[in-house]
């Protein structure tokens, strides 16, 4: 009883009211309007991952592309950035892979993997190619 005017107080509100628009579809922000498509990365001997840096915004859903040719065995690895954002996927050949974590990726012959994250905590990270020195060979990322 001690209850029922809060009640009476909602049931008297338009629906409206009680829906907050937050702006994201009904996925909320995972839904399309809060994903971006990233530059893809490249795996290839001797060139540039990317062409420019990534600049990523916290709350905001990614997918990008990572394309080997095959030219030599190479990994990326990136543990902060990894611990710094949610993936929600990574395809290879049609299959979904949804894992809790990830450390590293290696493409031992040509192929694509796409991955979608959620970028979640600020600061700089980088992926690169283990065992290299160029800056090529490196892609910072900052998350705001």
């Amino acid at each position: 009883m001690k209850h029922l005017p809060l009640v009476a107080a909602l049931i008297c509100l338009p629906l409206p009211a009680l829906a907050q628009d937050t702006g994201f579809g009904p996925a909320g922000i995972l839904s399309a309007k809060n994903k971006q498509d990233l530059e893809p990365i490249t795996l290839s001997a001797g060139m540039p991952l990317t062409s420019a840096p990534w600049v990523l915004k916290s709350g905001t859903y990614y997918e990008f592309e990572i394309q080997g040719d095959g030219s030599q065995e190479l990994a990326l690895t990136g543990s902060d950035f990894f611990r710094a954002i949610w993936i929600d996927e990574i395809v290879v050949e049609g299959l979904e892979i949804r894992p809790l974590g990830l450390d590293s990726i290696e493409f031992d012959e040509a192929g694509e993997m796409e991955i979608g994250f959620l970028a979640i905590k600020p600061g700089r990270y980088h992926l690169m190619v283990p065992g290299s020195t160029g800056e090529t060979q490196r892609l910072d990322i900052t998350i705001e």
